[in-house]
């Protein structure tokens, strides 16, 4: 078992796919020599080498249309967007032609191919370099949506990402890349559509995935020292597909449900599950379904105003405590 950081976490989980598969290539900006900008990619250039561990010009089109061919034709293409903003840039790419063409072609493509990009906010990077765009790519049919909040997790479904035969959005949480945690020895495979209950709770159930997740966790230790209210802790980890059933099952058992996102309130993620909760488990709830947010404004840069929009540990437990009176 070792310690390792988030960041760690991802460069192991590439390096395991590339020995596991020798048609898995990397591809992006600063990823080859530089080790990535967020130094997500150290030492896979000089293990694989520059075929297999490409830098790109800086031109999303680029990258995505050449993941997007080399799937086409074989390959196993991993595809490294800097920043999930930039997806904007490559959207009709994304959007368009990697989501709808193994669909278009009646079965006879497929495009097993993974976009990964730094995601979100909590580094003060601005309003064009901090946004958690999951809603943005989950609500395109045809992409898988990852987002993993943990080091093991990070490994376990980057493998599971790699191997799909679908494409798949992997969401990598940068205020958690610093975060370190314990990740088991040898290979770790994991399943895409399958949540994990972090915190047993009898009284509701906080649902949350990436770096909401260990302030829920934090926030639900709070709520049963200061309040006496014992909250469960679901962490969805993929949004596309989603585990309706662990979502439904946590409600049944607690009656009261809320979701923490870092997406801006207005269309995102957790509107979708209150929703299959609102249609799907209404005998079951004992009060009303309550989504804790950011704010429907670009992300600030300056410290506290960032702080003040992300949903913090203190937002979340005065939340749930107010509601849960």
């Amino acid at each position: 078992m070792a310690q390792l950081t988030y960041r760690d976490a991802v460069a192991r989980g590439l390096a395991q796919e590339m020995r596991r598969d020798e048609r898995v290539v990397l591809l992006g900006e600063d990823v080859a020599e530089a080790g990535g900008v967020f130094k997500t990619t150290p030492g896979l250039l000089e293990e694989f080498g520059p075929r297999r561990v490409r830098d790109t010009p800086i031109s999303e089109q680029a990258i995505l249309g050449a993941a997007m061919g080399a799937a086409m034709t074989g390959l196993r293409p991993i595809a490294e967007i800097m920043f999930s903003d930039f997806f904007g840039v490559g959207w009709d790419l994304l959007a368009n032609q990697i989501a709808k063409t193994r669909y278009m072609a009646g079965g006879q493509l497929s495009l097993p191919l993974v976009v990964r990009a730094a995601n979100g906010g909590g580094l003060r990077f601005g309003a064009q370099h901090s946004q958690d765009v999951a809603n943005w790519v989950m609500a395109v049919p045809g992409l898988k949506v990852v987002v993993p909040s943990t080091p093991r997790d990070v490994v376990g479904l980057l493998a599971a990402a790699v191997r799909d035969p679908d494409p798949v959005v992997f969401l990598e949480a940068k205020g958690l890349y610093p975060v370190r945690g314990e990740v088991p020895d040898g290979e770790i495979t994991d399943t895409l559509g399958s949540a994990v209950l972090r915190r047993e709770g009898g009284d509701c159930v906080i649902v949350t995935l990436g770096l909401m997740a260990p302030r829920a966790l934090a926030a639900a230790e709070r709520l049963a020292r200061e309040h006496g209210i014992a909250a469960a802790v679901l962490d969805l980890r993929s949004l596309v597909p989603l585990d309706v059933r662990a979502v439904l099952e946590q409600l049944e058992r607690t009656g009261r449900l809320f979701t923490v996102e870092e997406n801006p309130r207005l269309c995102g993620w957790g509107a979708e599950v209150v929703s299959i909760c609102a249609e799907e488990g209404f005998t079951s709830l004992d009060g009303p379904l309550v989504r804790i947010t950011t704010p429907h404004v670009p992300l600030p840069a300056a410290d506290s105003l960032e702080d003040a929009a992300l949903p913090s540990v203190d937002r979340i437990t005065e939340t749930v405590a107010k509601s849960m009176d």
